[in-house]
């Protein structure tokens, strides 16, 4: 599924379907702070920095934890990751295994972030958590956990696409929140907003008041040494916003012969594949995703399509390290 146009539309003029659909985005902010405020989070011997967001969808979090284990490793901090494994069958604390698992099992992100740490998919986070700490794990990063209260918290950084912003101010169905800004930010440390310098004035004319440092960064296509210019392609994603790599492309040189823009998880069957592939032929043009679809091919097609990986580059290296310092002393 992919977001309703009236989540990101002003919030002052919402539109109708929003407003009709206010009291369930009431009623729905209600449960996720019932839920909330009648856990008791468990403490575990080694930090946890939460990577999380108040938007449903896609917001930087897969490249953000990327940049946070990059940071560690360079610290000789053996991380390792503990999430949810949306979209995958795994119930119970699993170490994720790329030479074995694929996506239906444990989640396209977890098989994603499986090639920079150890990863561990388990519904319950806090059993996650004792796993990876039973491995050896020295720090945990908890992927998209900033509403789930199962584990103490020692750093806590919202991610938001500055581009997007927090939409219409609104609470799903009636918005694209999962909670309204001002108590997710009540329970953060650090806001992450992820966009051009164009994007971060206006995200930072909108965005509530706020004591939290603010970083800001943006995505940078990784250098392989793949020429985009004048190359024909066919681009699909199925991601939280397909549009942004859609113009990461063209920004590259690539001529864009047609683009399909998939929801966000959407499985790639061989049907749908097949078809694409048949539309590339036609035009002569290559296939090309991102680097969290990749996980999802088919094997028969692996081989048949490029990928364009991305890197969160951060402005403000300094807060960030500033803390991990802190986080790092504290136990």
């Amino acid at each position: 599924m992919r977001s309703p146009a009236f989540w990101y539309r002003d919030p002052d003029q919402p539109g109708v379907l929003s407003h009709v659909l206010l009291p369930l985005g009431v009623l729905y902010a209600w449960a996720t702070a019932k839920r909330i405020s009648h856990a008791t989070p468990k403490k575990i011997a080694a930090p946890v920095i939460c990577v999380g967001n108040i938007n449903a969808g896609g917001t930087g979090k897969t490249p953000t934890v990327i940049a946070l284990l990059s940071r560690l490793s360079a610290r000789n901090i053996n991380a390792h990751v503990v999430s949810r494994g949306y979209g995958g069958r795994m119930t119970e604390p699993t170490a994720v295994d790329p030479s074995r698992h694929t996506a239906t099992d444990v989640g396209d992100e977890p098989l994603l972030l499986a090639a920079f740490a150890p990863v561990w998919v388990s519904r319950d986070r806090a059993a996650g958590a004792r796993a990876a700490l039973e491995a050896g794990a020295e720090v945990i990063i908890l992927d998209d956990g900033l509403q789930n209260p199962a584990l103490a918290k020692d750093l806590s950084i919202v991610v938001v696409d500055a581009v997007r912003g927090f939409g219409n101010n609104r609470c799903i169905p009636a918005g694209p929140l999962r909670e309204p800004v001002s108590r997710g930010l009540e329970r953060s440390d650090m806001l992450l907003s992820i966009g051009s310098q164009a994007a971060q004035k206006k995200f930072v004319a909108t965005v509530p008041k706020h004591d939290l440092p603010h970083v800001t960064g943006h995505l940078e296509p990784l250098q392989t040494g793949m020429d985009w210019q004048g190359l024909r392609v066919l681009a699909f994603a199925g991601i939280g916003h397909p549009e942004k790599f859609f113009a990461t492309l063209r920004d590259l040189g690539a001529e864009m012969i047609h683009t399909e823009a998939l929801a966000d998880h959407q499985p790639l069957t061989a049907g749908l594949m097949t078809r694409l592939e048949r539309d590339a032929v036609r035009h002569g043009a290559q296939l090309v995703t991102t680097e969290k679809d990749a996980v999802r091919l088919p094997p028969a097609f692996r081989s048949k399509v490029l990928t364009l990986p991305v890197r969160l580059t951060l402005v403000e290296n300094t807060l960030i390290e500033a803390a991990l310092d802190n986080v790092l002393s504290s136990r």
